[in-house]
C-alpha cells in the first residue's frame, strides 16, 4: 500500500550554498561618528523612558541640586552682608570700649547719646544716629545675638539698603514714640523735670522691627511662630513694667517691621529678578 510523503520543509529550503545574503537591514546599526553625543545617548535610551531634552523644564527641574546646608550664612560676611557687617563692627568696637574704657568717659558718652527729650529738643539727628551705636547690656545682650541672626537673614533677602531703612524706621519711630508722650507729660505736671534727661541709648527698637519685617518672609507656619514667640516675650517684659516706656517702644517698633511687609516684599521680588 502506497504511502502519500507530503513535503517537508526542509525540500524547498534551498541549499546552504545558495542561501542569500543577509540584508543591510538585518545588520547591526553602527552608530554615526558625526551625530553628536546628545543625540546618540538620546537614541540608546531604553524605550519608555522620557529623555529630558535641553533647555526644556523637565531639564531645568533635573539641573537643580538640593540647597545645602551652610551655617556660616547665618552670619555676617563683607560681601553677602556688607550694611549687617560694618555695623556689626562698630557695635563690637562700641562695646568693647565700654567694657574696658574709664567708666567716667563711657558715662558721659552714653549720656551724650541719650535720645531723652533734651538731646532731641537740641540736636535730634544727632542722638538718634548716636544712640544706635551702642548696645544696652553689652555685646553678650540677647539684643546683640538677634541683631547679628536677624539682619543677616534680612539683608540676605531683600539687600542691604532696605534692610537699613526698615532697622532705622522702627529705631526712630519708636524712639520719638516713647519720648514726646514723656516731654508733654513733664509739660502737663504729671512727671518730673528729671525725666526729660532720662537715658535712653540702644538698638533694641531697631532689632524689633527687624524681626517683625523678616516674618513677612517666611513660611506661614515659621512666621506667626516668630511673631507669637517673640510678642510674648515683649509682653512679659511689659508686664513686669521695669521699663514701661522702652517695653511700649519694643511693641510699637514691631508693629512696624510687620507693617513693612509690602515694601520688602517688593524688594525681594526685585532683588531676585536682579541679574
Amino acid at each position: 500500500m502506497d504511502q502519500s510523503v507530503e513535503p517537508s520543509d526542509t525540500a524547498t529550503a534551498p541549499a546552504s550554498g545558495d542561501r542569500e545574503p543577509p540584508t543591510l537591514s538585518a545588520l547591526p546599526r553602527q552608530p554615526d561618528r558625526r551625530t553628536p553625543p546628545e543625540a546618540r545617548a538620546a537614541a540608546a535610551a531604553p524605550v519608555g523612558r522620557e529623555a529630558a531634552v535641553p533647555g526644556s523644564p523637565e531639564a531645568a527641574a533635573a539641573s537643580v541640586r538640593r540647597p545645602r546646608l551652610r551655617p556660616w550664612r547665618l552670619l555676617p560676611d563683607p560681601k553677602g552682608t556688607p550694611f549687617t557687617f560694618g555695623y556689626a563692627l562698630v557695635l563690637a568696637a562700641t562695646s568693647l570700649l565700654s567694657q574696658y574704657a574709664d567708666p567716667e568717659v563711657v558715662d558721659a558718652l552714653l549720656r551724650g547719646s541719650s535720645t531723652d527729650v533734651a538731646h532731641l529738643a537740641h540736636s535730634p539727628v544727632l542722638v538718634l544716629v548716636a544712640s544706635a551705636l551702642w548696645i544696652a547690656g553689652g555685646i553678650t545682650s540677647p539684643y546683640a545675638v538677634g541683631f547679628l541672626l536677624v539682619l543677616t537673614a534680612l539683608e540676605r533677602r531683600i539687600g542691604g539698603l532696605r534692610t537699613a531703612g526698615v532697622f532705622l524706621l522702627g529705631h526712630v519711630v519708636a524712639t520719638l514714640a516713647t519720648e514726646v508722650p514723656v516731654g508733654l507729660s513733664v509739660l502737663a505736671g504729671h512727671l518730673p523735670d528729671s525725666s526729660l534727661h532720662r537715658l535712653d541709648y540702644g538698638i533694641s527698637f531697631g532689632v524689633a522691627a527687624s524681626v517683625g519685617a523678616l516674618a513677612g518672609l517666611l513660611t506661614p507656619c515659621l512666621r506667626w511662630a516668630v511673631l507669637a514667640g517673640f510678642g510674648w516675650m515683649l509682653v512679659d517684659e511689659l508686664i513686669a513694667f521695669t521699663d514701661p516706656m522702652t517695653n511700649w517702644g519694643h511693641l510699637l517698633a514691631l508693629v512696624i517691621g510687620v507693617s513693612s511687609w509690602p515694601l520688602i516684599r517688593r524688594g525681594r521680588r526685585s532683588l531676585a529678578g536682579r541679574p
